[in-house]
């Protein structure tokens, strides 16, 4: 069920263009070197530390994963702990692709870089 906390991969994209989030990806490091979005910030829930963010105000945190399981437990750690204005990306980088939008990814066959464009 969504709600205030569930974002949409076009809204996160338009706010990590105007610089109004920290999007910050939840998944393992293998899975991020992998394929990731332009922008993200690796903090893998298995070493995740809420106040390890910045909650000035500056900017909304946002979190995301593979398919927004994972976002969504972290999200509500964060808030339990700090209280600080956050949400977390609906679907993960599945909704995100889905959508069409700018990844980068590593091509198993070749071991290089594909860069769809960045945002």
């Amino acid at each position: 069920m969504a709600d205030k906390y569930d974002l949409t991969p076009t809204a996160i994209l338009d706010d990590l263009k105007a610089g109004r989030i920290l999007l910050v990806d939840v998944r393992e490091p293998a899975e991020f070197a992998n394929e990731r979005i332009h922008g993200a910030l690796l903090h893998p829930l298995s070493t995740f530390e809420p106040k390890s963010f910045p909650v000035d105000g500056s900017r909304r945190v946002v979190f995301q994963c593979g398919s927004g399981k994972r976002s969504r437990k972290a999200l509500e750690t964060f808030l339990k702990a700090t209280g600080a204005d956050a949400a977390h990306m609906a679907g993960g980088i599945a909704a995100w692709k889905s959508s069409g939008l700018p990844c980068i990814r590593l091509d198993p066959a070749t071991g290089s870089i594909v860069d769809n464009g960045a945002y």
